[in-house]
């Protein structure tokens, strides 16, 4: 497998983004992650979707921090300061379940509060449905867990083809296309980072190729016997989806319906806000995170 890894230099100085690395190995390939607030206090596990890396968390980070939580946001391998491997058959939705259970493995993380958005769900439920024992909550935002039984709609592909197709996958133009607000250029700059050329982005351009679509789909059985735990969830799970998000709009009613651990939880929806809620409205999305946490806590 070729790897390739982005300079450090590429990382210096990005704005609102003071945090230091941190890394595990996984299968030969250097993860990264961030560890913030109490190393003694129940985790909060921050899992970033596509095309982004935990830079997507610095607004919330301090929020959840500041309220004595500790922080745990890793780079999904192929993006931030994660290695990349150069090669696009390289990334399967497998992998990416198997690195980061490596990584929940490798520090431990246990009580655990999953915030999760985009692929992050994609990944996190996985997680939490195949290791319930380690997850206390979980808070899913603008994602989703297909089994590919049911068509995915207009604009997941269109999204898909356009992934596939345009010459120049602009990360960080796709960043700010997914935003409500205005995006600032040197946040732009920022998702850009990780990506110093094509050849970095084989995990970007490859994941829209590995959301199940069909059922047929290799990832299907697995996606299937999650949702089976997932049916019998009690532990405390809130949605806090975004009002402006055409791709994962109505998700939050799915899970509502289905996992008994959405009852009696207030599922707030962040106004103002795109795909990208964390960007739009970090801060009160990591609130809403921090009150969650409070209200469904044993005393």
């Amino acid at each position: 497998m070729e790897v390739l890894r982005t300079p450090e230099e590429r990382f210096a100085a990005l704005p609102g983004y003071p945090f230091a690395p941190h890394y595990v190995e996984v299968d030969g390939l250097r993860i990264h992650y961030v560890d913030e607030g109490p190393a003694g206090a129940a985790p909060v596990l921050l899992l970033h979707g596509e095309p982004s890396w935990s830079y997507l968390y610095r607004k919330m980070i301090p929020v959840i921090r500041a309220a004595g939580h500790r922080c745990v946001a890793p780079d999904l391998v192929g993006f931030g300061r994660s290695d990349k491997p150069a090669a696009r058959a390289d990334y399967t939705y497998q992998r990416h379940v198997d690195w980061m259970r490596a990584v929940l493995e490798r520090l431990d993380l246990r009580g655990v509060t999953l915030v999760c958005q985009d692929w992050g769900g994609l990944i996190g439920l996985r997680l939490a449905a195949e290791h319930p024992d380690r997850f206390a909550r979980v808070v899913a935002a603008n994602t989703f867990l297909p089994t590919g039984d049911v068509a995915p709609g207009p604009a997941f592909l269109m999204w898909r083809e356009y992934s596939q197709t345009t010459p120049d996958f602009h990360v960080g133009g796709i960043l700010k296309g997914g935003c409500a607000t205005e995006l600032a250029a040197a946040a732009v700059a920022a998702y850009d980072a990780p990506f110093p050329d094509d050849r970095y982005k084989a995990g970007a351009r490859q994941f829209p190729m590995l959301v199940p679509a069909t059922p047929d789909d290799p990832a299907a059985p697995a996606n299937r016997a999650a949702w089976n735990v997932l049916r019998n969830w009690t532990k405390p799970f809130l949605t806090a989806f975004s009002d402006s998000d055409p791709i994962t709009a109505g998700g939050d009613r799915l899970f509502q319906k289905e996992i008994p651990g959405c009852q009696n939880q207030p599922h707030p929806t962040i106004t103002g806000a795109g795909h990208f809620l964390q960007e739009d409205k970090g801060e009160e999305f990591a609130r809403v995170v921090v009150d969650f946490i409070k209200h469904n806590s044993k005393v």
